[in-house]
């Protein structure tokens, strides 16, 4: 999942990035308001986290542009300030969550796996499909209740076709929900993770259904 921070205290965004990533996160960081409305222009994030005191276009008037063009982006709202107008204000506008700063990260990441699942549609934390389980919280898969071994690129294809459960998906979808702008990875490479997933959910009653020339799709296994 592919997550869109827009900061500009650098040492905090930095933080925030490493700790997400550590997650299991793709993350890409901005530091103005201008650069970020020109990144939500495209429908590659599952989530942004916003900052209200930017430079350019203050946080409020990002949101307010996004909302403008529908999107039903979740946002959580990362913020100094703790005049209770302003946190309505920003809930108002749109914003899913508020967070006041300073913060504990783990905190910030419960709120980010909530926000995530609300926006893929699971409000619980354990989706199941035939003998497959997945765990948004600690983004682990089992099968019948064992764990599933699995690299972090295969769990990230997993949980992207996982959120789109009998829908296709591209291979540039899944190559922009698995990675940040910074990283360049091929088609064949998603070829590679989708194989091995496939293989590892042989049996399972699920399987990943390749539609040539469109993409692939999670679904029931038909024999």
């Amino acid at each position: 999942m592919r997550i869109l921070i827009t900061e500009d205290d650098a040492a905090l965004a930095e933080a925030l990035q490493f700790s997400l990533k550590q997650s299991g996160y793709a993350v890409d960081w901005v530091s103005n308001g201008a650069a970020a409305d020109e990144a939500l222009k495209g429908d590659v994030f599952g989530l942004l986290i916003l900052d209200l005191g930017l430079p350019k276009l203050d946080g409020f008037e990002v949101l307010r542009r996004l909302r403008r063009r529908n999107s039903g982006l979740p946002v959580l709202i990362l913020s100094g300030r703790e005049d209770p107008e302003e946190k309505v204000l920003g809930l108002d506008l749109g914003a899913d969550d508020y967070l006041v700063k300073p913060f504990s990260l783990n905190e910030l990441r419960a709120r980010v796996r909530a926000l995530l699942r609300r926006g893929q549609g699971n409000a619980v934390a354990l989706v199941s499909y035939g003998g497959l389980s997945f765990d948004t919280v600690g983004r682990v898969a089992s099968i019948d209740g064992r764990a599933l071994t699995l690299s972090v690129q295969e769990t990230g294809v997993l949980e992207t076709l996982l959120a789109r459960f009998g829908r296709v998906v591209s291979k540039e979808q899944l190559v922009e929900q698995l990675y940040s702008y910074d990283k360049e990875v091929s088609h064949n490479a998603i070829e590679v993770y989708v194989h091995r997933l496939r293989k590892k959910l042989a049996g399972v009653g699920v399987t990943v259904r390749t539609l040539y020339g469109r993409g692939y799709l999670l679904d029931y296994f038909n024999s």
